[in-house]
């Protein structure tokens, strides 16, 4: 199966809500991120993401890296996602601009929203207490 190389933010507010984004073109809400470029580290990647994702300035020095996992890709059948994800918090207000059309802090226990495997199963579940 084809794998993905990703790097994903966890961006939760003051009320405990979480970010996610979805893709123009695509029904399930993720955390901001996305694809490397050749040679470049996951963190520096992430930051050039939520720059292009969600007009903000991140420094990746802030970060606290929560690992490396993987998932069934949200928007591409039959590929896996190879994702390193961090937690930070944003000093500005973010806002949806290059593909990403919608953003929503989204309450840890919605059960309405199509929400993508790799925040399903490892983002939500560790964030409300359980192992990842």
């Amino acid at each position: 199966m084809p794998v993905i190389r990703i790097a994903a933010a966890v961006i939760v507010d003051d009320g405990g809500r979480i970010l996610l984004v979805r893709k123009r073109g695509t029904t399930a809400f993720m955390q901001p991120g996305g694809k490397l470029e050749p040679g470049e580290a996951p963190d520096v990647a992430l930051a050039r993401e939520l720059h292009e994702e969600l007009g903000v300035i991140v420094d990746p020095a802030t970060f606290e890296h929560w690992g490396r996992f993987s998932a069934d890709a949200a928007n591409e059948p039959d590929h896996t996602v190879d994702c390193d994800i961090y937690a930070l918090t944003l000093a500005e207000q973010p806002v949806a601009a290059a593909e990403i059309a919608e953003l929503r802090w989204v309450a840890l226990d919605d059960t309405e929203l199509e929400i993508a495997p790799l925040a399903r199963e490892v983002v939500l579940p560790r964030l409300l207490g359980g192992a990842a």
